[in-house]
């Protein structure tokens, strides 16, 4: 296991590839949940144990149980019943400890079972034939990376709360311009050699 290697997986998951600013994924609940960064601090940490544990998961049950039987086409299946059944575990969880959060997440925490984000990054570490530990690692740093993006625009959009907007801009048009300036300002790592 080289850590030179890890430490790539680490940076290029968090700023180079962010599943939200570079892939474009996971977008319906970046744009929901964003309002408040109380409520993105709750979907960030549900979706970082979702996408950790589904990555190690996912990649447990191709390498052990589809790729020896030839089931590499149930992939897409697989993974996703995998993912939905983690959601499920922490929609309970967070509904016995934190009514409030529940609320607040309201539809997008059983959306996370659909957020392309999370069944995307299970699909790249087959694809990039990831060992078990990099996957791993990379569910994370995937997870920490849509994390990041979610602070990053709520912290924007409670802001411009109090800013005086153009009535034409106010609401959801400002939050995707500022979304796009953040997407822009993340190209910027897009020149990066690791």
């Amino acid at each position: 296991m080289e850590l030179s290697k890890l430490f790539a997986i680490i940076i290029g998951s968090i700023f180079i590839n962010n599943f939200i600013f570079s892939r474009f994924l996971g977008l319906c609940p970046f744009m929901g949940v964003s309002k408040k960064i109380s409520s993105s601090v709750g979907m960030g940490m549900a979706v970082t144990f979702v996408m950790t544990l589904a990555s190690s998961v996912t990649w447990v049950v191709y390498e052990y149980l589809l790729k020896p039987f030839n089931l590499e086409y149930l992939q897409i299946i697989a993974f996703i019943l995998i993912i939905a059944s983690l959601v499920q575990f922490v929609e309970m969880v967070i509904q016995k400890t934190s009514p409030n959060l529940y609320k607040a997440l309201g539809v997008f925490l059983p959306l996370i079972t659909t957020n392309c984000a999370v069944l995307g990054v299970a699909i790249l570490n087959i694809q990039e034939k990831y060992n078990f530990i990099e996957t791993t690692v990379n569910g994370f740093a995937a997870a920490v990376g849509f994390t990041m993006a979610l602070l990053l625009l709520a912290g924007v959009r409670e802001r411009l709360d109090y800013a005086d907007v153009p009535k034409a801009f106010q609401g959801i048009a400002i939050a995707f311009i500022s979304a796009g300036l953040l997407a822009l300002a993340f190209m910027g790592f897009s020149g990066m050699k690791i």
